[in-house]
């Protein structure tokens, strides 16, 4: 039993071109032995959450999650746009233009009626730059602003101040349709309640590789990890792209920490890795602020005359 479930993961690893020179077969069965799959818990309706769509099968790009800032933007992982995903196969390539699909609890809603079209989408400068997991970051402008209600509702930004920090209790909940334990993508939403890991130790663990992959993140200061459940449930597959949401131990208020990244974490690896929005907030306010290449230049000269006029 062990072994065809091995040899049926090593296969869905290698068809998503995101894992190269896997351990044997012994070593991921006894890795599964010891963990669950990913679980979770069936998630109320979630008003920021966003399904970014290529396709329905992950050969083809698959689906996965998104996170509504505003009535015109969402923000994802860059890898989500592109059907081969690792870096040699992204490298000159433009992203795709997804579907998007807010209001959405079942996957079975994914319908006309609550598409969103999409304008274009932007790529963090820095994608991919040295690795396949550094600056993992797009912004999808939708061509209509949309209706926010109860049902569709953004969620808010770092403001100052609300930078995660590593507290023994510090907890996140993320939602999203990823792999279950049958190795298919959830018909219904759910989500899964995680604790915020040590940097440190999230980093040591992907220092050279993980247990089972070869392709894993270099954990830098613009990257925070959360660990698995009590129960070793964690995301999978399908799940990247989401929104991490916390809360401000100060007053409450909830936002949003991180956007999922590496979501491989599923039964073999022991961290997932997000892109800490608190350090991209001057590239996602200059996307939405819509600058140019000369945007920076030209405020600084209409400054400096309303500077001289008044010496």
């Amino acid at each position: 039993m062990w072994l065809s479930l091995a040899v049926f993961l090593i296969s869905s690893y290698v068809f998503l071109a995101d894992a190269k020179n896997l351990d044997n077969s012994g070593h991921m069965a006894a890795s599964l032995r010891s963990k669950r799959l990913v679980g979770g818990t069936l998630a109320p309706h979630v008003p920021w959450q966003a399904m970014v769509y290529l396709n329905d099968s992950i050969l083809d790009g698959g689906f996965a999650g998104g996170a509504l800032l505003s009535d015109r933007w969402v923000l994802t992982a860059g890898r989500n746009l592109f059907v081969r995903k690792s870096r040699e196969h992204t490298r000159g390539k433009k992203p795709m233009i997804p579907k998007v699909y807010l209001g959405i609890r079942r996957r079975d809603q994914a319908i006309d009626s609550k598409e969103v079209s999409v304008e274009k989408v932007i790529l963090h400068p820095g994608f991919q730059n040295m690795s396949d997991w550094d600056n993992d970051l797009a912004l999808i402008k939708l061509k209509e602003p949309v209706t926010l209600n109860e049902e569709v509702m953004p969620i808010p930004l770092p403001e100052r101040g609300q930078d995660l920090v590593e507290e023994p209790g510090q907890k996140g909940i993320i939602a999203g349709w990823g792999w279950g334990s049958f190795f298919t993508s959830a018909e219904i939403l759910k989500h899964l309640v995680l604790p915020v890991a040590s940097h440190s130790s999230c980093k040591e663990e992907y220092k050279h590789s993980g247990q089972v992959l070869s392709s894993t993140p270099v954990v830098d200061d613009k990257m925070f990890c959360t660990g698995a459940t009590g129960y070793q449930e964690n995301v999978c597959f399908g799940d990247a792209g989401g929104a991490l949401a916390v809360q401000d131990p100060r007053d409450g208020k909830v936002y949003a920490a991180g956007i999922l990244s590496f979501d491989k974490g599923c039964a073999v690896e022991k961290y997932a890795v997000y892109m800490k929005l608190s350090a991209y907030m001057p590239w996602i306010n200059s996307v939405l602020r819509g600058d140019v290449e000369m945007s920076d230049s030209l405020r600084s000269s209409v400054m400096s005359t309303m500077f001289s006029r008044r010496m």
